[in-house]
């Protein structure tokens, strides 16, 4: 199990810093350590809608298109901040204990989802450039994505490129079911699309699985919701897919929603339990609010 114990840090997630459109630096618990967002969505938009999304979509953007050369600029500006420790003379990264601070990955997140950037495969390539050219090949390259374009040629070869270091895929899948999927996601994708594109990816390229569960309305997921996600997964991998792993998590930072919130740690453990019963698969596990020195 991971997150149980919470930094000042895990609550400021604003993807910006100083001047830069497209590269921002993250404490984050999933990553365990410093993780460096690549935002290929500078203009907000998204073809999902969480429930529990915390990015300010009111706020008008500082810009709206990508320009990779820019990005692969900054991102390299932002790696040698990492690297001559001048990330750390500012909050929230100066409170960050040294446990924390380890550089994790390069991560393709943001404000939107990045595999609807057309300049998506580019932007790998310029990622990988950089990270070469600064000795990093040791970092990560993440992909965090809701699934819905993952059968998009050029997202299909941006991920080949990913493969040939290393990398790491996170996919979403929130629901067990259709009709919890809208309640929560609220996406004009259907949920069919999710799940084959999540199937069809997976047998050749091994996806771990990112779910974020929550009350609606005060209410926790049913178990039976519980047990039909534990189905979806158990298809995927009857079909062939792979999955390393699971990553189970709650809400940290407030959403737009009111109500939408957090589980409490019982509720969590309880599900994480119950899918671990009936699929098998590893999973670490981040808890709610709770913060720690």
């Amino acid at each position: 199990m991971a997150g149980r114990n919470l930094i000042a840090a895990h609550f400021d997630h604003r993807r910006s810093y100083g001047d830069f459109y497209y590269v921002y630096p993250v404490i984050s618990r999933r990553s365990h350590g410093v993780s460096i967002g690549v935002n290929l969505n500078p203009d907000k938009n998204c073809n999902f809608n969480c429930v529990y999304c915390e990015v300010d979509r009111i706020s008008p953007a500082r810009r709206k298109d990508v320009d990779v050369g820019l990005l692969a600029q900054e991102l390299e500006d932002m790696l040698r901040i990492y690297q001559d420790g001048s990330l750390f003379e500012r909050e929230p990264f100066a409170s960050a204990p040294q446990s924390w601070r380890a550089l994790n990955d390069i991560a393709f997140s943001g404000e939107g989802e990045p595999t609807t950037c057309r300049f998506f495969e580019q932007a790998v390539e310029a990622a990988w450039r950089v990270r070469e050219s600064l000795g990093l090949e040791a970092t990560k390259l993440v992909l965090i994505t809701d699934a819905a374009c993952l059968d998009r040629p050029g997202v299909q070869r941006g991920i080949r490129r990913m493969q040939e270091g290393r990398h790491e895929i996170w996919a979403k899948l929130d629901a067990g079911t259709s009709d919890y999927y809208h309640v929560v996601n609220r996406s004009r994708v259907s949920y069919a699309r999710i799940l084959r594109n999540i199937a069809e990816t997976s047998r050749w390229c091994p996806l771990f699985i990112q779910s974020l569960f929550l009350r609606v309305r005060d209410e926790p997921p049913a178990e039976s919701e519980i047990r039909a996600y534990a189905a979806r997964l158990n298809e995927i991998q009857a079909q062939g897919g792979k999955i390393p792993g699971l990553q189970l998590y709650t809400m940290v930072r407030p959403s737009a929603v009111a109500w939408a919130t957090a589980l409490s740690d019982d509720e969590l453990n309880h599900i994480a339990a119950l899918v671990k019963e009936l699929t098998g698969l590893p999973s670490q596990i981040y808890y709610g609010k709770r913060v720690t020195a």
